[in-house]
């Protein structure tokens, strides 16, 4: 079998940084090219290749995957939903142009494999609030739901109409230490850490009882691999898979961080993205990827709350 060459777009984002390790650890260094417009991320640094790429030039794009012998492109490069609020054309422009132009290259390239992540920012405020399930009424009111929403429905068209093997997972909030989140509605849970270990107090900007679909990082780069590790004939859906990690408020949050740091104090103060969080459902049904590939969680509340804070703690402080 040839070997896999990997470009990773988006790759000093969020789960971009992770995943690309991740990558490297099981493909080797060489074969995982790491891309993004932004600078190549502290973490990504003599790990492996890197290129800065825009995926919004579609020629620049195609000559990289032709130059270096891609095989496989994960598609991560994405503006996401409360920053997309502030620029909502730009939002959909990036989100959808860049999916296209990965989708029609590796159509034209015969590449083995896509991936390119959704959102629980696909549901809306018409979806059921509890084990949201995998179809269902979709009805998004950000311009980020509106563009993951639509970009299934294009995964699904080059799988349906050119063969093209495109997987995609509707990922919940994701929460980790390595790299800062990206301006979603769910980062609140990521703040929370570091504030509690720095000031033992947060303000969060969701209310104390918003509960939310999430997810431990780690989980999230297992669930990916599982999927893309996947035979074909196992991938029933080709728009995009529910998966559920666990489901807390910003109290429950606060209450699990209390067991380690006890003087911790959380305040509520709702701005502009509540409106967002109310419209998600508060947990997902996730039957159908645990059905296909064998999903299955391996982090809870309390234990995401220990890795975080001690990784934290261990964390150089940035000057």
């Amino acid at each position: 079998m040839a070997k896999e060459k990997i470009l990773v777009i988006g790759a000093s984002g969020q789960i971009g940084v992770e995943l690309t390790l991740a990558l490297r650890k099981i493909y080797g260094a060489a074969n995982v090219v790491a891309s993004d417009l932004r600078e190549e991320n502290e973490l990504l640094k003599g790990s492996g290749p890197y290129v800065s790429l825009d995926v919004m030039n579609k020629e620049m794009l195609h000559v990289q995957v032709i130059r270096q012998n891609i095989t496989q492109i994960y598609l991560l490069a994405a503006i996401l939903s409360a920053t997309g609020e502030k620029n909502p054309n730009l939002a959909w422009h990036l989100n959808m142009q860049g999916l296209l132009n990965v989708l029609d290259i590796a159509r034209e390239e015969k590449l083995q494999k896509v991936y390119w992540p959704s959102s629980i920012a696909v549901f809306g405020p018409t979806s059921p609030k509890q084990l949201c399930p995998q179809q269902t009424i979709i009805e998004p009111i950000t311009v980020y739901g509106i563009s993951k929403y639509a970009g299934e429905f294009w995964c699904n068209y080059y799988h349906q109409r050119y063969g093209l093997d495109v997987r995609s997972i509707r990922y919940p909030g994701l929460i980790s230490y390595k790299s800062a989140p990206g301006g979603g509605t769910t980062d609140y849970a990521v703040e929370i850490y570091s504030e509690a270990l720095a000031e033992k107090k947060y303000k969060c900007f969701l209310r104390e009882n918003t509960y939310l679909p999430m997810m431990y990082m780690p989980d999230a780069i297992r669930a990916t691999m599982e999927l893309m590790d996947a035979p074909a004939d196992n991938i029933s859906v080709r728009t995009s898979y529910n998966i559920s990690g666990m489901s807390f408020s910003p109290t429950e949050i606060a209450a699990s961080i209390q067991k380690l740091i006890p003087e911790f104090k959380l305040s509520c103060v709702p701005d502009y993205r509540q409106k967002i969080a109310d419209s998600w459902p508060q947990s997902i049904d996730d039957a159908i990827a645990a059905k296909d590939w064998g999903w299955k969680p391996a982090y809870d509340l309390d234990r995401m709350t220990n890795d975080m804070l001690e990784n934290l703690m261990k964390a150089p402080k940035e000057i």
